[in-house]
């Protein structure tokens, strides 16, 4: 399925990136001055900790996604990877699909494994109009994001290369909605870990099907009992930019912030 630019009403972001520690890049030795574990936030705790204009300066538009506009319901058009390992690649970068309810909101019943709130937002900037970065805050039981890093970080050999189909869109007509193929290539890229994040990592993922080549450039960062997903695109002549720093790092600092206060 081709790389989607994010949907306004349903972004996810979660599970694609993580990994250990306070050093420069990643595979370095764990910080010695680790942030302390934070608490769960509430559903609408995750969405005020969502960064605002102000806090990243002139210049930025941020735009905090609002359930309910266009989606269709929790996993629908879900891509579906060739490898069932390989699936929590896809679902952080896939808006929507892994909360099992509209982007904003909490679910009644996530199960111990599934995320129970999530908001996603969109973030443009006046200097680079063809560089929005979209983010998603995603928010797990105590322990859950730690392990889920743990998973991921033992996709990067086995998902090297990998294949996906997806529902086609609805507007296809009946009888020729066939799924639609995609094949995949992740890299890992080296990326710092945020000041106030336990841990980050980054990668691209690429769908080569077709006659382009798309890409998809991820950090996650985990922050507490949260993952903070930030993605780009690109194609093969303007791969996708690494995502803003600032923004990363405002949005590591809120939602650490945020966890650090009485609830």
């Amino acid at each position: 399925m081709p790389l989607r630019r994010v949907r306004p009403s349903a972004v996810v972001l979660l599970l694609f990136p993580l990994l250990s520690c306070g050093c420069a890049t990643v595979g370095g030795s764990p910080s010695a001055d680790r942030a302390a574990p934070g608490r769960e936030l509430s559903a609408s705790e995750l969405r005020a900790a969502a960064v605002a204009d102000n806090d990243l300066g002139p210049g930025y538009a941020v735009t905090v996604m609002t359930a309910g506009h266009g989606d269709t319901g929790a996993g629908a058009g879900r891509e579906a990877a060739d490898v069932p390992a390989c699936q929590p690649l896809l679902d952080v970068v896939a808006p929507g699909a892994s909360v099992g309810t509209a982007p904003g909101t909490a679910s009644t019943s996530p199960g111990v494994d599934r995320p129970y709130a999530e908001t996603d937002l969109s973030v443009a900037r006046a200097a680079d109009p063809k560089g929005g970065v979209y983010g998603g805050l995603i928010g797990y039981r105590a322990g859950r994001a730690a392990v889920l890093q743990g998973e991921l970080e033992q996709l990067f050999g086995p998902c090297a290369s990998f294949g996906s189909a997806a529902p086609a869109p609805p507007a296809e007509k009946p009888g020729k909605k066939a799924p639609i193929r995609t094949r995949h290539r992740l890299n890992r890229e080296d990326t710092p870990t945020p000041e106030g994040a336990d841990a980050a990592i980054g990668f691209t993922l690429t769908n080569e099907s077709g006659g382009a080549v798309l890409t998809q450039r991820a950090v996650l960062a985990r922050v507490g009992t949260a993952l903070a997903v930030f993605t780009t695109f690109g194609v093969a002549a303007e791969p996708a930019a690494v995502p803003d720093e600032r923004i990363v790092r405002q949005q590591v600092a809120k939602l650490r912030a945020a966890q650090a206060a009485k609830g």
